[in-house]
């Protein structure tokens, strides 16, 4: 006879007291078992997810001890370099934060760590999304809500990373002052409005601080949540494998296998934070010193995520137009890097998902993730992109790299003006060309199995190759290949002779069908690859009679896996040598 402890009383008689008013317990029952595949990608997610609880945690202990104000004041804390040297509030109380309160450093290493991190995740969370074809239909509002993830986080990082008032942060704020001005017409009341007045203003930190710790966090958040429910409605993508297919999910339940992984790697991100945090020190604004508008730091770069937008600035040639009776300066050197590249990038990237379902014609619900081979031109698209990406991200360190390997700055801008315009196309047609050689190598399994790396000599002298079939899992990984017809072309006229209103643009994407689908390697039928493995399986078997022969005289092991048995009887030497050609 089993008792129930005073606990498990007053836990039952709470859930069914909540039950009985929200029922809780019917949610509970339909979802705790929810279903999550298995897959290290996966977690990329979870590391973005995570590091933004970081960010949040040790933010709230910032907002603690920082005080947003540019009135100036004295310096009078621990630093002593700094002693008496004149500086605005939120310079004094960063560096208060980093030498006097206890923990103050770690925490804000912490903070500026997890912030980066959480940014690198949503990257190559994205990267594995995109390449997948993860974004496809029902999923494409999650890729929308990701591409709006990335630009507030981007918009975080900047906003927060300009807070302290050093010298480096600064020189940030100067540029993007320099961008906003760059906007036609409205540029320089923009500017004005921002700063409330001449730069730097007097208020403009107060604002952005509101706008780091409310504003900003609060839409993250937001969509977090509203990407969060759409993952719990929708099936979970899986990548192909045995037992998997379109229609169901194979993994494990939500609890108790799941939230145990989920909590003990949360703990896993949060720990290895706290060591990098307090080991590596990031942004040491007590080098800097105070912001002065008429000085600048040598060798300022922005933290990573914004070194794309600082490269394309100091590649773009220094053009400029002034339009006549009017007197308006147009900055295309800011205007068209800052703005118009920026603007079509993320532009592009958010109405991917559509664009490509346009061109292929493709409706389906898309729940098994492609492999990156199987969509050679996706996968060259975004190394394309990719490319692109780094050659401005190394653009905006060429003052570093001219000085570290002695050359001269003004041919790493001209390497890079060309090279923005050659290497991408050059990367697309090798990353396709790349995934095309791994369709065929599939193929090649498909139709003789896979390569043993041991050597058969036969009897007559002949050199095979050994082929084994592919197991359960490399099998249903590769035949989970779907080939994709492109559109057909349009008809000028219907039978009647009527003109077909709408031919150029069926024309222009029965073209863009084709470029996409058009090269590609077909999958065999299942004949041939149950023929392929059948061979395959039966190659593996000419093996076995050596194995009968343990005289040294009549099988020979020779390096690399070669085989000889000059002593096997005629007869069966034939029929071997039969077999293998059939």
């Amino acid at each position: 006879m089993t008792t129930t402890s005073p606990v498990e009383k007053a836990g039952g008689a709470t859930a069914t007291y909540v039950d009985e008013r929200v029922g809780s317990n019917k949610f509970l029952s339909r979802n705790l078992g929810k279903v999550f595949p298995d897959h290290w990608s996966f977690m990329l997610g979870e590391i973005a997810l995570y590091s933004f609880i970081v960010v949040l945690l040790t933010g709230v202990f910032l907002t603690l001890w920082f005080k947003p104000s540019m009135a100036e004041v004295v310096y009078d804390g621990s630093y002593v370099p700094l002693k008496g040297v004149m500086m605005s509030e939120a310079y004094d109380s960063a560096l208060n934060i980093s030498f006097d309160v206890r923990g103050g450093l770690l925490l804000r290493q912490m903070h500026h760590w997890s912030a980066l991190i959480f940014i690198a995740a949503m990257a190559v969370h994205m990267f594995r999304v995109f390449f997948t074809g993860a974004f496809r239909k029902p999923r494409e509002f999650n890729w929308l809500i990701g591409v709006g993830l990335t630009t507030f986080g981007l918009l975080a990082g900047f906003s927060g990373y300009s807070l302290p008032d050093d010298l480096l942060s600064g020189t940030g704020l100067q540029i993007a002052r320099g961008i906003v001005q760059a906007v036609p017409v409205v540029g320089t009341w923009a500017a004005f409005l921002l700063f409330d007045g001449e730069f730097p203003g007097t208020e403009f930190i107060s604002r952005l601080y509101g706008v780091h710790i409310l504003l900003i966090p609060g839409l993250i958040l937001a969509l977090v949540t509203i990407h969060l429910m759409l993952v719990w409605t929708q099936k979970h993508t899986q990548f192909p494998g045995p037992g998997r297919t379109n229609d169901n999910v194979v993994g494990y339940p939500l609890l108790p296998v799941y939230m145990a992984k989920a909590g003990g790697f949360f703990f896993i991100v949060f720990g290895i934070i706290a060591l990098v945090g307090g080991l590596v020190t990031i942004n040491p604004i007590w080098i800097f010193g105070p912001y002065m508008p008429d000085q600048v730091s040598a060798g300022s770069q922005p933290d990573w995520y914004i070194g794309f937008l600082d490269g394309a600035l100091r590649v773009m040639p220094n053009w400029e137009t002034i339009i006549p009776g009017v007197g308006w300066t147009i900055s295309w050197n800011i205007f068209i890097p800052a703005l118009v590249v920026p603007g079509i990038i993320f532009t592009v990237l958010g109405l991917y998902p559509f664009i490509e379902a346009w061109v292929t014609g493709d409706k389906r619900e898309h729940n098994l993730l492609d492999r990156p081979r199987n969509a050679p031109t996706r996968t060259a698209f975004g190394m394309m992109a990719i490319t692109f990406y780094v050659l401005l991200w190394v653009g905006g360190a060429n003052d570093i790299i001219a000085v570290a390997f002695d050359l001269s700055i003004n041919s790493i801008i001209w390497f890079l003006r060309f090279a923005l315009i050659i290497v991408p196309p050059i990367v697309f047609v090798v990353t396709r060309r790349t995934c095309l050689s791994l369709q065929r190598r599939d193929r090649e399994k498909l139709l003789h199995g896979y390569e043993s790396g041991r050597i058969l000599r036969l009897p007559h002298g002949e050199f095979i190759e050994v082929h084994q079939p592919l197991s359960e899992k490399d099998l249903a990984v590769i035949t989970a290949k779907h080939d994709y017809v492109p559109l057909p072309a349009p008809d000028k006229a219907d039978a009647d002779g009527v003109r077909n209103k709408k031919y150029r643009a069926q024309m222009l994407r029965h073209r863009l069908s084709e470029f996409f689908y058009g090269v590609n390697v077909p999958k065999p039928s299942a004949a041939e690859i149950e023929a392929g493995q059948h061979h395959a399986a039966h190659d593996a078997e000419l093996e076995a009679p050596l194995h009968e022969y343990e005289d040294d005289d009549q099988i020979r092991t020779f390096h690399g896996g070669v085989l000889h048995h000059p002593g096997m009887p005629e007869t069966n030497a034939e029929q071997l040598e039969q077999e293998h050609r059939s």
